[in-house]
């Protein structure tokens, strides 16, 4: 029963992510609105992370097709 209050612990902030409040359409307009005229708060930080997860999924992408390349 050592292990019971990591699994207690483990359980509960998996669960954490359910909990956040859901973003209304209102706030994703505005957000897109604000994202298309540079005026959200750390804009070039935003901007760079999202550069980041493109490039980021554009290598996957290339990796899988290469793998499967190999494959045949």
């Amino acid at each position: 029963m050592r292990h019971s209050p990591l699994l207690l612990l483990a359980a509960s902030l998996a669960a954490l992510p359910g909990c956040a409040p859901k973003e209304q359409p209102l706030e994703r307009a505005r957000d897109a609105v604000d994202d298309a005229l540079d005026r959200r708060p750390a804009e070039k930080l935003r901007d760079a992370a999202e550069d980041a997860k493109d490039a980021a999924v554009e290598m996957k992408d290339e990796a899988q097709k290469s793998l499967e390349e190999a494959a045949r």
